[in-house]
């Protein structure tokens, strides 16, 4: 039997997994008061917009992907917020701007978060709003015990809340001085408005529909929004190095919905994975599933041996060289080919010996692609410089994350399953609005400010988000959910984990406890855009023949931490026997699952 750091968990009642102990507890918690994963995964978001404020927050975004017992086809909950209507490629370069910035007023999306969850909990939840918030507003009212890379990363911008963002010092650098870890810290603003949803849902009646809708538009038509479009009137300091206003208003609130949504899914291995839509990163995993199989060699689905990680690493290269030309909102991306087998193939044979330092889109259906101006590949800056306040992780050259996202997945024993993958909004990203306890975001920054390209910003548009929830289905039900906080990492960090559970049959645990690697031979997705061309990251436990190996492929292989990459969430349901099972990171010391 091989050690894990914690066992796989079985039950037939109920399973969470999620970045945090206590949003995992608070989901397991509503589940035992006869909540459904729906309700439990609700009460798990909203903590932790409480306990991981750093990670994500009430202004950020959600995707996830939820099979229901009545209907266990996979569908696509949008929680992604769009750009809001006066944020045009004029705008910025009005400002002189090449790059939209990665915090401050004027990179913030329309806030989707809250939306979406709501919306979650109307369709297919099913108690009443007060029940599933009640947890959020005790740790934001009363408290919680601060983790602290909370702390830590106060720290990493105290002199920017203290020379220009008063409001976040205000809320952050109580005493004068970040909190510590373990310390007692509640966000009486956050609870208030919590409150005042609560409220303004039981003042519609007794219908619980109507309750949620109501809250509904107190957020996107009422206080909240009001808040908003005040406070993102006044101009404050930005990566730019410049002070500047937002463009989010009250109308921009009003007019956004999150949505229910159909996945782009793909067979493979007797399973159908699932992921959110090309206006978002996940489809990069389909495809580098699909050139795995492609190359039509059993050692390449191996993620502990050089041949297996060579084989992955350069397959995401190709991927995300795609991602790069034919991903984004209201493009026209051709996404049949982009999955055919035909194309996988054809982007197989590119795959060698040596490690590829090149960006690489392809041309499905012979089309040409078409990459922004700013990636002059091969002279991209050090990742490990990048803005501390932009939140999304940047893993510097000693492989410590910076920033990150969070992730739940719930399962319960009627057989309905959710993967969702909250961020954005972090405490960093952007002034703290006083009245509500909670900043805007930054997800603009993922957009281009140049004509034409897939991910061209314009008002209404989603961003490309990095975001990426899984589902797998086996014969039509849904058997594992799982995802990952990590940015760019996110998919690449998803993909040895699958291939190990699903193709090797290693338990969830095991499988999470592997040694993991990634590749910032891509571009970056958060400001500055910096890319590191050949540069493979890998937990130093990796053995140093597969090591030297690597090396011998031409990868520049950087040794990170022994425990240092990822914070994988995972549950899955057997149909045939109704046997649940959960497994959750030891890294960063944080996630946990839980379950009976």
């Amino acid at each position: 039997m091989t050690f894990t750091t914690r066992p796989t968990l079985q039950g037939t009642f109920g399973m969470v997994s999620s970045t945090h102990w206590l949003a995992s507890q608070a989901a397991m918690g509503t589940l035992e008061r006869g909540g459904n994963a729906f309700d439990a995964a609700v009460t798990a978001g909203f903590v932790l917009h409480v306990v991981e404020p750093h990670l994500n927050g009430p202004a950020g975004e959600v995707p996830a992907i939820v099979a229901t017992a009545q209907d266990p086809a996979p569908k696509v909950l949008c929680g992604q917020g769009p750009a809001p209507a006066a944020a045009t490629i004029a705008h910025f370069r009005s400002l002189g701007m090449e790059l939209i910035p990665g915090s401050g007023p004027l990179a913030a999306a329309v806030p989707g978060a809250v939306d979406a969850w709501l919306l979650l909990l109307r369709d297919h939840g099913t108690l009443r709003l007060e029940e599933v918030l009640e947890p959020a507003i005790g740790y934001a009212g009363a408290g919680h015990p601060l983790i602290g890379r909370v702390g830590d990363t106060v720290a990493a911008v105290r002199t920017l809340f203290e020379e220009h963002w008063p409001t976040s010092a205000e809320l952050w650098l109580r005493g004068g001085r970040p909190p510590a870890e373990g310390e007692l810290f509640a966000n009486p603003a956050y609870a208030r408005t919590l409150r005042k949803l609560v409220n303004a849902g039981q003042a519609a009646g007794a219908d619980r529909a109507a309750q949620i809708d109501a809250a509904r538009r107190a957020w996107s038509e009422g206080f909240v929004a009001e808040a908003i479009e005040r406070f993102s009137r006044q101009p404050f300091q930005d990566s730019s190095g410049r002070p500047h206003a937002g463009l989010v208003t009250g109308a921009d609130m009003a007019a956004y919905s999150a949505t229910w949504e159909e996945p782009v899914t793909l067979d493979w291995h007797g399973y159908s994975v699932a992921k959110t839509g090309f206006w978002g990163q996940g489809p990069v995993l389909l495809q580098t599933l699909s050139v795995l199989d492609a190359l039509d060699d059993p050692r390449a689905y191996d993620s502990s041996t050089a041949p297996g990680i060579h084989a992955q690493a350069e397959a995401l290269k190709l991927a995300f060289a795609d991602r790069e030309a034919w991903y984004g909102d209201g493009f026209d991306t051709p996404a049949k080919a982009l999955l055919s087998r035909e194309y996988a193939r054809e982007r197989a044979d590119l795959i060698g010996a040596d490690a590829s330092r090149e960006l690489r889109p392809g041309r499905p259906d012979g089309m040409q692609p078409r990459l922004a101006g700013h990636l002059q590949w091969g002279a991209g800056g050090r990742a490990d410089a990048a803005d501390a306040t932009t939140g999304e992780p940047t893993v510097k050259s000693d492989g410590v994350t910076r920033g990150d996202t969070c992730h739940v997945d719930v399962v319960d024993r009627w057989g309905n399953m959710i993967s969702a993958t909250p961020s954005g909004g972090w405490l960093q990203s952007s002034p703290t609005i006083p009245e509500l306890g909670f900043p805007l975001g930054s997800r603009l920054q993922m957009f281009w400010l140049e004509e034409g390209l897939a991910s061209s910003l314009a008002p209404g548009r989603r961003p490309r988000t990095t975001l990426s929830p899984t589902m797998a289905h086996r014969d039509g039900e849904p058997v594992l959910a799982c995802g990952t906080p990590g940015g760019d990492q996110q998919d690449q960090w998803q993909l040895p984990f699958l291939l190990r559970h699903l193709v090797e049959g290693q338990p969830l645990q095991e499988a999470i406890d592997a040694p993991a690697w990634h590749t910032i031979s891509l571009p970056g997705s958060f400001y500055p855009r910096d890319s590191e061309p050949g540069v493979l990251v890998v937990e130093d436990r990796l053995d140093e023949d597969v090591l030297a190996a690597l090396r011998a492929y031409g990868h520049e292989v950087r040794l990170s931490g022994s425990w240092s990459l990822g914070r994988l969430c995972a549950v899955t349901r057997d149909p045939a026997t109704g046997v649940l099972a959960a497994g959750a990171n030891p890294r960063g010391m944080q996630g946990y699952a839980t379950g009976r």
